[in-house]
């Protein structure tokens, strides 16, 4: 059974090579590699911490809207946990 899903996601552009394009394209590359499918993507811009985290003050903030089985997200979560880039990431089932 198919759901939908809505992940946020921050991305830590500290010590990025590339442009945030490459790095939100890169790590829904990764997403899709899980089996989800990515319906929308919206790029929030970055954001200014309330408190530093982890050493960082700021993140580029992207949500995605993905489509999976009910298992997609914990797979989604174990792999982007191993990306240095992805600073934090938060999902919530939509239907």
């Amino acid at each position: 059974m198919s759901r939908t899903y809505q992940g946020l996601i921050v991305l830590n552009t500290k010590s990025l090579d590339g442009t945030i394009d490459d790095l939100v394209s890169a790590v829904a590359k990764e997403i899709e590699g899980e089996g989800a499918k990515i319906a929308k993507i919206e790029q929030l811009g970055r954001r200014q911490f309330a408190y530093p985290s982890n050493h960082l003050e700021s993140g580029h903030y992207v949500s995605y809207q993905l489509e999976g089985d009910s298992d997609v997200v914990t797979k989604v979560q174990d792999r982007l946990r191993l990306n240095e880039n992805v600073h934090m990431q938060h999902y919530q089932r939509l239907s």
